[in-house]
């Protein structure tokens, strides 16, 4: 009977075993609202799944170290890598590496530039940037009245993201309902709050005039809103835009400073990618592109994701 036992708590010990996956989780930067969002997205989720460990590093914004992160989880035998691109530019590289290594990887939230030529065991996982920048420009749009000289305010150029929101804001002003709108400035700001409160500066001490900020992102939204307060304007008198609807983004909308953001699901985009790559590693049939939906998010709606990102 004993021995019977023993064999029994063995067998489940072992069915255990063979059922637990390791994931390597590479992320650009751990100092971004909106990534920390995605990052404990990805953990809390791996959290729900019996058998699942995350290894999560940060890239610090540097390639060579994304890459070698991808180098050390295939050498330290996970069952399977989630990255986000520091640079959306490098990933033809980092596909090669994992498919020469057999194992599956899941980009998550930044396009890779190789996106229609990935390895079959191989997804992304984001949303679809066509429709957050020109959710937030038709917006912004709309409050302008069609007519007026906005300024934008772009990611890092290296990024997908940030040259398809930006291509959404000239395809939006080119339509009839916002031809009247013309583009008085268009810089990077490369994402940074600090970044965003600098350029604005420096534009508004140039004598630069205009009557909306349009940002790839809610951190350069509300650098340019901490610069236009410190130069004495009125928030009434501008429109800001952002993209992701992150908390403290939120919190600039209810103060009536922010007028428009788009919600990026952080949360589901991580869980996304984890689901993914879990089904890659049990052979499951993926779909290579997996978008999840954006969401325009505006003082008439504020409530309604206050405690989502």
């Amino acid at each position: 009977m004993k021995k019977l036992f023993l064999g029994t708590a063995l067998a489940v010990m072992m069915s255990t075993a063979a059922h637990a996956e390791t994931i390597g989780v590479s992320m650009a930067l751990f100092d971004d609202n909106f990534l920390t969002v995605l990052r404990n997205g990805m953990d809390e989720h791996a959290k729900t799944l019996n058998g699942v460990t995350l290894q999560i590093e940060d890239a610090q914004n540097d390639v060579a170290k994304q890459q070698s992160q991808i180098q050390n989880f295939i050498a330290a035998g996970v069952d399977a890598i989630v990255v986000n691109p520091v640079d959306t530019d490098a990933t033809a590289a980092m596909s090669k590496i994992a498919a020469d290594a057999k194992i599956p990887l899941v980009y998550v939230n930044r396009e890779p530039i190789n996106i229609n030529e990935l390895p079959a065991n191989q997804a992304f996982v984001a949303s679809n940037e066509k429709e957050s920048g020109t959710l937030e420009m038709q917006e912004v749009c709309k409050l302008l009245g069609g007519k007026g000289k906005i300024v934008v305010m772009m990611g890092e150029l290296s990024n997908q993201a940030a040259r398809m929101r930006t291509q959404d804001v000239h395809d939006v002003i080119a339509t009839d309902a916002c031809k009247g709108i013309s583009i008085a400035e268009e810089q990077t700001a490369n994402w940074s709050r600090t970044q965003g409160a600098d350029l604005v500066t420096n534009w508004l001490s140039a004598g630069l005039e205009f009557d909306a900020v349009v940002a790839n992102n809610d951190e350069m939204a509300i650098g340019a809103i901490q610069a236009l307060k410190a130069a004495g304007k009125d928030m009434k008198d501008v429109v800001i835009g952002g993209v992701d609807a992150t908390q403290d983004a939120l919190a600039a909308m209810a103060a009536g400073d922010l007028d428009v953001t788009v919600f990026q699901n952080a949360a589901g985009q991580g869980a996304g990618a984890i689901d993914t790559a879990l089904k890659i590693v049990k052979g499951e049939k993926v779909e290579q592109k997996v978008y999840i939906p954006f969401e325009l998010v505006t003082p008439a709606n504020l409530a309604n994701y206050q405690s989502k990102n």
